[in-house]
């Protein structure tokens, strides 16, 4: 028993396992009056008294739920650590969800869990997508299938794939679109936001995204890479760049590639890209232009006349 709950569940074991290991009604009793388990859910008890641990309450959800399997949020490495717990079955079931835990039934419910993991868990391309078709703003989706794919956890040709096998998904345009971008090599909000907002929209010349770079001896990615043109634009979020460490990293970088390369690199922050959009783009055309680039920057809408 104990090799069960400690080595592979975490501490967490149901009465279907104690009654596979011939353990009967009355053993199940002294182990509860002696406090050795502790009910989590009812059939489910962790050996302590103490509080749950997030890894143990994931177990808990799935053996209270069995067979079934972490979903959508929880399936994600980085899983919030409080609110429900969310467990798939299949959709021939009818489970009623415990205290701190929903429940979703899936048709394909074998096919989408990785039975290998510790907890069962859904593969992670397809929790990502039920996990982004249920924020509530494009930010908040972009931000977490970003992230993802800017961690190396998931790849952005994974995610497609997961969103094409969804023929009834709330939101699936808008996901589609986001994955578009994704592909297109936008690791961020920012930068899916500079591609939107100042690229496509003011017609500036694509550029190459997630660049390898290794002009100061050190393997990096540049966010944007104009190469014809002899620019870079780096979109500087807070959360990478915030330190000085950081700052004197991309200092050094870019110096690197302006001597070695010839590239000139701009940085651009937040209100640039989002909210002084148009002038940023006319601020990039100009410098492309002296690079060679014979087009013309085309005003949008909101353009300033």
């Amino acid at each position: 028993m104990r090799a069960l709950m400690d080595d592979v569940q975490g501490g967490v074991i149901a009465r279907w396992q104690l009654v596979e290991l011939h353990a009967r009604d009355h053993d199940v009793r002294r182990l509860l009056r002696r406090k050795a388990l502790t009910p989590v859910h009812p059939g489910v008890y962790v050996g302590h008294t103490g509080r749950p641990a997030w890894g143990q309450r994931a177990w808990a959800a799935v053996l209270a739920c069995w067979p079934a399997a972490l979903a959508g949020a929880s399936a994600l490495p980085d899983h919030p650590t409080e609110g429900p717990i969310e467990v798939m079955v299949a959709v021939d079931r009818t489970v009623r969800p415990p205290a701190g835990v929903s429940v979703r039934r899936r048709a394909d419910f074998d096919e989408q869990v990785d039975w290998a993991a510790y907890p069962p868990r859904q593969i992670l391309a397809e929790a990502a997508i039920d996990a982004a078709a249920g924020k509530e703003s494009t930010t908040d989706a972009y931000a977490l299938l970003a992230g993802l794919v800017q961690r190396k956890h998931v790849r952005a040709a994974d995610l497609a794939r997961a969103l094409r096998r969804r023929r009834r998904l709330r939101g699936r345009v808008l996901l589609a679109d986001l994955l578009d971008d994704l592909g297109a090599g936008a690791c961020s909000v920012l930068e899916r936001e500079y591609l939107r907002r100042v690229e496509r929209r003011h017609r500036l010349p694509a550029g190459e995204r997630q660049a390898p770079d290794d002009a100061d001896g050190r393997r990096s990615e540049r966010d944007v890479l104009y190469r014809d043109f002899g620019l870079v634009v780096e979109l500087d979020g807070r959360a990478f760049h915030d330190t000085a460490a950081a700052r004197d990293s991309d200092g050094a970088r870019d110096l690197a590639a302006a001597v070695e390369r010839d590239l000139r690199t701009v940085r651009l922050a937040t209100g640039q890209v989002i909210g002084d959009a148009c002038v940023t783009a006319e601020r990039i055309g100009h410098l492309l232009q002296r690079g060679g680039w014979t087009g013309a920057v085309r005003r949008c809408p909101d353009c300033p006349s």
